[in-house]
């Protein structure tokens, strides 16, 4: 079992207080960014990589998101302690943790089966207990719809219709929108039936949303 010395804490603390700096205000993101090891996601030879402001990859051509994105989007959500938020693309597992220390109900969808596999062992030997899923995250999870919140943690060349139609009145999209080089941060927020508001936000760089709405689809 990996431990969580003293010295992963104080590195997790001026990691919040530089996630800080650059504004994110949201105390329980910033909370759950603080209680969150996020040295348990990687190798042991990269410990000091864990806790830098920087993405880093994790394998099957995917990475572990910037600990800045994750709070941005995060804080994005306006989570509630009792709002159910469908994440799609679970990669390490670490967006995920951080969602359940803000609510307990989550549901997230990985694309890749080894990284699924992967990400499903680690909540279990941590004793976290998302609802985990392998498949096509671009078509979000309609079984268990409809979410007060869904994340979306890979760049997609379109909003995928199915998400917006798998919010609740009231629910919050979060999905970063744009090229394969670069993607705006859009949250949506459905305030009818058929009735949504989008606002704009910074750019960022995310690997790319695969599936039946992602990039691989196109053309």
């Amino acid at each position: 079992m990996q431990t969580d010395s003293y010295r992963h804490k104080g590195m997790r603390r001026a990691l919040v207080k530089l996630l800080r700096d650059k504004g994110i205000r949201d105390e329980r993101v910033l909370a759950a960014m603080e209680t969150v090891p996020r040295h348990y996601f990687f190798d042991k030879a990269f410990l000091e990589q864990a806790y830098q402001d920087k993405a880093f990859p994790i394998g099957e051509g995917q990475t572990i998101s910037q600990p800045y994105t994750v709070a941005f989007q995060s804080e994005l959500l306006q989570l509630r302690a009792t709002d159910k938020v469908l994440e799609i693309g679970t990669g390490s597992g670490y967006q995920c943790t951080v969602l359940l220390h803000l609510t307990p109900h989550v549901y997230t969808i990985e694309y890749n089966r080894p990284l699924f596999e992967k990400a499903r062992l680690f909540f279990r030997k941590h004793g976290l207990s998302p609802h985990t899923f392998h498949g096509d995250g671009s078509q979000g999870l309609p079984a268990h719809a409809p979410y007060d919140k869904i994340i979306v943690t890979a760049g997609a060349p379109v909003v995928p219709k199915e998400l917006l139609r798998q919010l609740s009145i009231g629910g919050i999209l979060v999905i970063p929108v744009g090229d394969e080089q670069t993607q705006k941060m859009l949250r949506i927020t459905r305030v009818a039936e058929s009735e949504f508001t989008k606002e704009e936000f910074n750019d960022f760089k995310f690997v790319p949303l695969l599936g039946r709405s992602g990039w691989d689809n196109l053309g």
